[in-house]
């Protein structure tokens, strides 16, 4: 099952993500080229506070060309710890502290092409602190029902895969875990 490199170039080697390209030999003996993209690794994170309600943000992104409803998220910072970032992303795209960050699981958004891992979050014991998002981030924070969000992504109205999975992944937590 597993591919071996034969050699791998530089495709691109821009300031968020490097694409390569490298010949593999597949374990039929053939060889093929993958291109790979590159990412540092991200995090996201779910903000509950008090009465299931849900701190969302909506967010313009340019390669989807519309505006996403999603939960606070960002890039991992060289030598950052995941929990370091979640807790910073946390404060600068919502306004909200956690007193108690929970990592629930990590993924692969798009391993067929990118190396990418995001490692998602609870945030609960919400506090207000003063956010402060990237200069090139333009952010409105929401705050929605729990029950809502998840009719919301029953509609089709949330599109986001991490907010989808850390929404659904939140649901089969125990009770304890999300109050």
């Amino acid at each position: 099952m597993i591919e071996r490199v034969l050699n791998s170039r530089k495709v691109y080697d821009g300031k968020l993500v490097k694409v390569r390209a490298d010949e593999v030999v597949l374990p039929n003996g053939r060889t093929t080229t993958r291109e790979v993209v590159e990412h540092p690794g991200a995090v996201a994170i779910l903000p509950l506070l008090e009465g299931g309600r849900v701190v969302m943000i909506r967010q313009y992104r340019h390669p989807a060309g519309k505006v996403l409803l999603e939960v606070p998220a960002g890039t991992l910072r060289l030598g950052e710890r995941p929990e370091e970032c979640a807790g910073r992303e946390l404060v600068e795209e919502t306004g909200f502290r956690a007193g108690r960050l929970v990592k629930m699981f990590q993924c692969y958004l798009a391993a067929g092409y990118s190396s990418e891992l995001i490692h998602v979050y609870l945030a609960t014991e919400l506090s207000k602190a003063v956010g402060n998002p990237d200069s090139d981030e333009f952010i409105q924070v929401q705050i929605l029902d729990m029950a809502e969000v998840l009719r919301m992504i029953g509609r089709g109205e949330i599109e986001d895969a991490k907010a989808i999975a850390a929404i659904l992944y939140a649901q089969q937590l125990p009770r304890s875990s999300v109050k």
